[in-house]
């Protein structure tokens, strides 16, 4: 049934009040939860002086968030504003150089932190994948990349090529691993798109270009060579209507996210809870299922503020890079299942839509699938953790398409074609609410642990059933409806404005 059905606004109304007062609920678990174990001996680690004067503590567990503002803050600043006030001049003065500025900018950046040796094996790469890129075969280029990737992923080669780095300081890791994995994604997408290319390949300088532009280096997202090449090269610089305003709008936006987290921190200790399996047995059903889904949350919440803030710089220099990752209260489906669009999109582009076409085929999409998590592992880190996330992810992909090749069948099909509209859309909701916690439980082994991942399951399958597994289904149906709605809307604003468009 078409994406457009309505339902009646009485129907939606009480949906979104089951919504806001189930948020509510568990979210008061949740607190009291904090304020009950703001002194426990196991939280000492994750919990820090915060705001003396309201007499609040911090959640500190989560290494990169403190990082960024803490140790990384001043970095960041100083480099990309340095970048801004060199590409604003050049983007005035010379234009058609943007691109050897920009990189110019990113080798010296590159060198002042983290030294000539770490400079000299981020340039072997890129000079190893680029003479592979001449022979321009594509099975050559994969081979070569993974085994790149491989050599930053997998021991001993990892701790070898990190040992020519002298010298230590507190982001050495987080900069070095984080620097060399997107190097070797760029340097993929480079050597896929040269083999695609009819005649020549693409000089080694565009290489350098693309990977030495500073705010994707380190932290990323990856946007593949031919839009960043496409868009780099354009040397009439002209900003759409209100663009600036809207650039502003959204670094505002993010700023307002900031501190919303650091307020959130200090009454909520989402990250810190989970350590203390203990004291999670202690909590309601409803605290656990909120604290689960609060964890995704806020995951996306620091995946989005990451991106949003490089995405802020990389429109100031007239590019338009990969959107922010789709919120998690916004998925009910694995195939929009992601918290780096930069990377999605690689995959996307080079291995999951490569090998499983139009993904109707349920064996091309097995192995579509297999494939695109066995690049997502070894990028990740290849671990235990790992493994079993990959393996729950790679199936929940796989069991959607059954589901919806079963209930295609013709008993099936007459049968929703007898429905209305409004009740098919009903059905599936319930599907999508189930899909909607798979999703929630797979991700959060990653996110999290897999003890507390066995704990939520445990508690809201087993032991909750079937006042708590049943009432939280509903609860969560009724936001699937609601995400629904939403989607309707935008279908229908979309539809609006390509009839304009045509007119």
């Amino acid at each position: 049934m078409g994406v457009k059905t309505m339902l009646p606004s009485y129907e939606l109304g009480f949906y979104a009040l089951a919504v806001t007062c189930a948020v509510v609920y568990s979210g008061s678990g949740i607190f009291e939860a904090s304020r009950d174990s703001v002194n426990r001996k196991a939280f000492r680690d994750g919990i820090k002086p915060g705001w003396h004067y309201f007499g609040r503590k911090m959640d500190v567990a989560d290494f990169e968030w403190v990082m960024w503002f803490t140790s990384f803050r001043n970095v960041i600043i100083f480099a990309l504003s340095g970048h801004v006030l060199f590409g604003k001049i050049c983007s005035m003065t010379v234009p058609q150089h943007r691109a050897v500025v920009y990189m110019l900018y990113g080798v010296f950046a590159v060198l002042g932190s983290m030294g000539l040796v770490y400079l000299m094996i981020i340039l072997s790469h890129c000079f190893v994948l680029y003479s592979v890129a001449l022979a321009k075969q594509k099975w050559l280029c994969y081979v070569a990349g993974l085994c790149c990737l491989a050599s930053f992923k997998v021991e001993p080669f990892s701790s070898w090529q990190s040992g020519f780095v002298t010298g230590a300081f507190d982001l050495q890791d987080v900069l070095f691993y984080g620097g060399s994995s997107f190097t070797i994604m760029r340097c993929m997408s480079f050597a896929l798109e040269s083999t695609e290319r009819k005649e020549g390949i693409y000089s080694i300088f565009d290489l350098l270009k693309y990977n030495f532009y500073l705010p994707f280096f380190f932290f990323g997202p990856v946007m593949t060579f031919d839009q960043f090449h496409a868009q780099v090269s354009t040397q009439e610089l002209r900003r759409k209507d209100d663009e600036m305003r809207n650039i502003r709008v959204h670094a505002l936006f993010h700023v307002g996210a900031i501190i919303a987290v650091d307020i959130f921190f200090h009454f909520f200790y989402i990250l810190t809870l989970p350590s203390d399996l203990k004291f999670m047995n202690r909590l309601s059903d409803w605290s656990l299922a909120g604290l689960a889904y609060s964890n995704l949350v806020y995951d996306w919440v620091k995946a989005a503020v990451m991106f949003g803030v490089i995405n802020t710089i990389a429109r100031l220099d007239h590019l338009d890079p990969p959107q922010p990752p789709k919120c998690i209260t916004m998925l009910y489906v694995f195939a929009e299942t992601h918290f780096d669009r930069g990377i999605n999109d690689w995959l996307c582009k080079y291995v999951y839509d490569h090998i499983g076409e139009n993904h109707d085929n349920i064996m091309k999409e097995l192995v579509a699938t297999i494939a695109t998590f066995a690049i997502t592992t070894l990028w990740l880190g290849p671990c235990e953790i790992v493994y079993i996330w990959s393996v729950f992810n790679c199936f929940g992909l796989n069991f959607e398409l059954w589901v919806q090749k079963f209930f295609q069948l013709e008993p099936f099909a007459k049968l929703e074609a007898k429905m209305s509209a409004a009740m098919s859309r009903r059905i599936r909701a319930v599907f999508g609410a189930a899909n909607f916690w798979a999703i929630v439980l797979y991700n959060i082994l990653a996110l999290n642990s897999l003890e507390f991942a066995l704990l939520v399951t445990k508690r809201l399958l087993l032991t909750g059933f079937p006042v708590s597994t049943l009432s939280i289904w509903f609860v969560t149906y009724c936001g699937v409806q609601l995400i629904k709605e939403r989607e309707r809307i935008l279908a229908i604003e979309e539809e609006k404005c390509d009839k304009a468009k045509v007119e």
